[in-house]
């Protein structure tokens, strides 16, 4: 980077960006390809881009350094920013959204839920909402297609339920569908820079409000259920965030509390995981080698039993399929902060206030830290292969105090879920269907994925 003699002494150089005549065009990649907004702007002016748009101007920063620094070296300086600001509306104060000891309270309150010695407890219910998906999947054997991201969706809601929440959420219609509904509209808010008040009364706004009410009714319910169950000092989430505010004497701000960590929760715990799901399909569809080695493994590890928490370590290779999936198509697409105080970030000056963007999407195809970028090869998780790579060149789950709690759930579930149905069946594309990236709150298939439902092995 150059930098500028000032007074005796260096200074940064500008940081580069589009021009302003570039703003129209920025301005409908917002609205339509987010991601091709950031990747356009990487390969043209490299790992740090400043854009002007309008009254907003977002920094955005693209190298693994750059990471480091935002999310954990200086981490206390940056809170959250655009995109998530905007999820407020839906998620209240919860662990996504929240800052300072609030944060601190309801990490320690929830973290305990995740410890990895319950692993052990989960991969047994982990197992049985698999097998549920199993048996869905053979009844569609040679039939039509699936959507299957719909189905992912329905499977990870179930885990969730049965290992985090103590509860069925199968019961909840439409729990699904009304998360699509609030996520839109927080990025719609995002990109029109909040210029339509939500009391509008637009189709948009009348779907935001049902789904939220919705949302909201279910989270009631759950909290009530556990309530009357005298369920106070269990090992559930829903336990914990009850003792963890049962002394609360403000009753409305109890229930707010209560409110924000559960549709957080039933938000973050099944949506990453549903899209990981979602998009390790479609690539495995297209890589036939790579799904008979799952399917291979599968077998070998598994055989005909039902997967218990001591065959998680000889699914070696499916992990690394998963890992290479999030690299691809990490589930949560962009890291978006706000400085608290001005710094310097790989050598530019950001002042504060300042939007600041980590994009993990642009980052795990960093030409400079992974060969063949846009190639699909899952032996790059290989231990021998990834020992020299930079730490925060991979960051799926985030980096730094705020890393995703849920992350050896997640991967737990997604390896068991890919092992079971690998050996049993080829999902395959429904011809000529065109699979996008959607990028919203994590980084979903637009419009559904169909898919036909074939037996493994060729048969």
């Amino acid at each position: 980077m150059t930098t500028q003699l000032v007074r005796g002494r260096a200074r940064p150089s500008a940081m580069p960006g589009p021009p302003a005549r570039a703003l129209p065009k920025l301005l409908d990649q917002l609205w339509h390809d987010r991601l091709s907004l950031l990747a356009d702007a990487a390969g043209e002016f490299g790992d740090a881009v400043r854009f002007r748009m309008g009254p907003k101007t977002l920094y955005y920063f693209n190298h693994p350094d750059h990471a480091k620094h935002v999310l954990a070296d200086n981490a206390a300086n940056y809170h959250k920013g655009m995109g998530l600001t905007e999820a407020r509306r839906v998620l209240g104060d919860g662990l996504l959204t929240s800052e300072g000891e609030l944060w601190r309270k309801q990490r320690t309150t929830i973290g305990p839920a995740f410890r990895r010695d319950r692993l052990a407890e989960f991969a047994d219910l982990i197992a049985g909402e698999a097998g549920a998906l199993v048996d869905r999947l053979e009844a569609r054997v040679g039939q039509g297609p699936i959507d299957v991201l719909a189905e992912m969706t329905r499977l990870t809601l179930g885990v969730l339920g049965r290992t985090l929440l103590g509860a069925d959420l199968t019961r909840f219609t439409g729990l699904g569908e009304a998360f699509e509904v609030v996520q839109d509209q927080a990025m719609f808010e995002m990109v029109s820079l909040r210029m339509l008040p939500v009391w509008l009364p637009l189709p948009r706004h009348r779907r935001f409000r049902a789904a939220l009410a919705h949302l909201e009714d279910i989270a009631a319910k759950l909290v009530a259920e556990r309530e009357r169950d005298g369920g106070n000092g269990g090992g559930d989430a829903i336990s914990r965030l009850l003792e963890a505010y049962r002394d609360e004497p403000d009753e409305a701000l109890r229930r707010r509390r209560l409110r924000d960590e559960l549709l957080t929760l039933l938000l973050a715990g099944h949506e990453t995981t549903a899209s990981t799901l979602s998009w390790m399909w479609y690539l495995i569809d297209a890589h036939p080698e790579v799904a008979e080695r799952m399917r291979e493994e599968a077998v070998g590890v598994l055989g005909d039993r039902t997967p218990r928490y001591e065959h998680l370590h000889g699914l070696h290779y499916t992990n690394m399929v998963i890992q290479e999936t999030m690299r691809l198509y990490p589930p949560v697409w962009a890291l978006t902060r706000r400085a608290v105080e001005a710094d310097e970030i790989g050598g530019y000056r950001v002042p504060a206030g300042a939007d600041i963007m980590i994009s993990p999407y642009t980052l795990h195809r960093h030409p400079g830290y992974w060969p063949d970028p846009q190639g699909f090869d899952p032996q790059r998780f290989d231990p021998a292969r990834t020992a020299a790579s930079h730490r925060y060149a991979y960051i799926p789950f985030g980096a730094g105090p705020r890393v995703c709690v849920g992350s050896h759930l997640g991967m737990m579930e997604a390896t068991f879920v890919a092992a079971m149905v690998a050996r049993r069946f080829r999902l395959e594309l429904v011809p000529g269907r065109a699979v996008k990236a959607e990028a919203m709150l994590s980084l979903r298939v637009q419009g559904g994925l169909p898919m036909l439902v074939r037996p493994a092995g060729g048969g």
